[in-house]
């Protein structure tokens, strides 16, 4: 797991950055005209892309950041560069090429399915000058970062020229380097320490098929006449795959249950392998971190940033999977992922109770409240606060034991211990969208209602199932 220290060291990163923008919508007929879906426009929305969106993912994930790149003199770049300001990325290494647009792609969406994607670019080579531009600002870049990150898209930045300047700059004054790659053959990253592929980059450099762990061990002993260092495989759904010489090969395997949308996914994998390495993990170590990143990433829609406090949830979840158990993280951290996800355009969904013997009543309003928005997050009372509710004998199961089987279900992703005997102050710090209650109570008796309406959220009422109830259960024991 991540220290809770705020900034941990340097890192400078190089590459292709821009601009992502979103065109969002709803989709409920075809046109007459011809036969394409009517997208009834809502919002608009824009974040950083491509090395950018790592620079984004390094902040979050509690580093400095010195970001070297180029962009046009337009309006995609002054809106990049509001964009990064925004999460506390500087744009002083930034180089203006005013022959050239700002690297732009537009999705259209509907709910969560993309449609298709515009993209506004210029491929072609930079100038000699802008080139030059590039290799100075990534000197002074890389002068006081701990590790030295190449993002390469492919979108001109990095010719043969620039990437032997800069590996060369950077290992002569001892900086480890990480390539996320984009060429068909990898002999220009030779000097780099780790290249990091995805499992379709692999096989585009080799001509090898990259399915299976045998197929990919395979493909990584044949480019090894391209580069020497080490390999760390994405394998989306199937995880990671590390290569080095000399060692037995490592496959680390994914915990992601749903896959949203992959855009910026590798972003968020090298942000995260750079972050544990600067905070002293060891290799393999910072694998099973960057896995744990990506898992989290993929799950989001939209191209995805991911949180110290994410990631550190997921990797607690990771740590103790034995138990089967489910997201249970303090106050402070469950209202920063909840601000996480309001940020990405998520409806949060807050419920509460003891859950003490879980039955069918306790499925159908999780299930209730999952269907009310885009995540899900359960408040549970403590051993201490069910024991002034319920009395001395209550509850059946201890706070951690209710707290894995909750989170275990699907439909929950996150719980929350609360000591008090209303959740008031949870509701305050996470804010939800909805707020979910039984239909025993009226929609003024709820508490936190009022809050949360406040802010421009709603309640919704669950119709309660007869007779199911975990005090009942106990009496029918007892008789």
């Amino acid at each position: 797991m991540l220290s809770d220290q705020s900034l941990r060291g340097i890192v400078a990163i190089v590459g292709d950055v821009m601009i992502d923008r979103y065109l969002t919508g709803k989709v409920e007929r075809i046109s007459p005209e011809a036969p394409v879906p009517i997208l009834l426009h809502s919002h608009d929305s824009a974040v950083a892309g491509g090395a950018a969106n790592v620079a984004v993912n390094l902040v979050a994930l509690g580093c400095e950041v010195r970001l070297v790149g180029a962009v046009g003199n337009d309006r995609n770049s002054e809106d990049l560069k509001e964009i990064l300001a925004r999460k506390g990325v500087s744009t002083d290494h930034l180089v203006t090429d005013s022959s050239r647009p700002t690297i732009c792609k537009t999705r259209v969406v509907s709910g969560r399915q993309q449609f298709f994607r515009i993209d506004h670019e210029s491929v072609t080579r930079l100038s000699r000058d802008v080139e030059e531009a590039i290799v100075a600002s990534a000197r002074t870049a890389m002068a006081d970062a701990e590790i030295v990150l190449l993002s390469d898209y492919a979108k001109g930045v990095f010719s043969d020229y620039v990437l032997k300047q800069i590996i060369d700059a950077a290992k002569s004054s001892g900086k480890l380097v990480l390539v996320d790659p984009k060429r068909r053959t990898w002999e220009a990253y030779q000097g780099a320490d780790i290249i990091k592929p995805n499992a379709g980059e692999l096989a585009a450099a080799t001509g090898m098929r990259c399915s299976s762990d045998a197929e990919v061990e395979m493909a990584a002993a044949a480019v090894a006449s391209q580069f020497g260092g080490t390999l760390l495989v994405t394998r989306a759904e199937a995880g990671m795959s590390l290569i080095r010489r000399g060692l037995p090969v490592k496959h680390f395997k994914t915990a992601v249950l749903e896959v949203a949308d992959v855009s910026g996914a590798g972003d968020t994998a090298l942000a995260a392998l750079a972050v544990a390495m600067v905070d002293g993990y060891s290799i393999e170590e910072a694998t099973k971190i960057s896995n744990a990143a990506a898992a989290v990433a993929v799950s989001k829609l939209g191209t995805a940033v991911v949180s110290r406090a994410e990631l550190n949830a997921a990797l607690a979840r990771a740590s103790s999977a034995k138990h089967h158990p489910g997201s249970l993280v303090t106050k402070s951290t469950a209202a920063e992922m909840a601000a996480n996800w309001r940020r990405m355009g998520e409806r949060l969904v807050f419920t509460n109770g003891c859950f003490d013997l879980i039955h069918t009543g306790h499925i159908e309003l999780l299930s209730f409240a999952a269907r009310e928005g885009d995540r899900l997050i359960v408040g549970l009372n403590s051993d201490a606060s069910v024991r002034k509710l319920k009395g001395p004998t209550r509850p059946i199961q201890s706070e951690q034991d209710r707290a894995r089987i909750v989170g275990a279900l699907r439909a929950v992703d996150l719980v929350v211990l609360f000591d008090e005997l209303t959740p008031l102050s949870l509701i305050d710090a996470i804010s939800p969208d909805v707020l979910i209650k039984g239909a025993d109570y009226a929609e003024e008796q709820v508490v936190g209602g009022d809050l949360v309406k406040a802010r421009g959220g709603r309640i919704a009422l669950f119709p309660l199932i007869e007779g199911r109830s975990s005090t009942k259960i106990v009496e029918r024991m007892k008789s």
